[in-house]
């Protein structure tokens, strides 16, 4: 059984990384992070990995949860970004 407080945290990483998942779907079904802002996905790949290190490091199930797939679901979107931005300096 688990505690309130792991409790409230599983609750607080479902809700915020469960927000991730509309934009991400979106993106892989049109293939296109359109306007997006790439530096945005980047700054939040870069903070879930620290996230997720830090919750290896405190062995803390929410922590390990919630920035494993928020870190999946953000750098799904990074690479379709990246990759139309690449495709768009080659036309150039």
């Amino acid at each position: 059984m688990i505690d309130a407080i792991t409790f409230l945290g599983l609750v607080a990483a479902s809700l915020t990384t469960g927000a991730l998942v509309p934009q991400t779907v979106k993106t892989w079904r049109t293939k296109s992070a359109g306007d997006l802002s790439m530096y945005m996905y980047l700054m939040m790949v870069t903070g879930v990995c620290c996230w997720l290190i830090y919750g290896f490091y405190k062995k803390d199930l929410p922590l390990i949860l919630a920035n494993g797939i928020g870190l999946l679901l953000s750098a799904i979107i990074l690479y379709f970004k990246m990759k139309e931005v690449l495709r768009s300096r080659k036309k150039k």
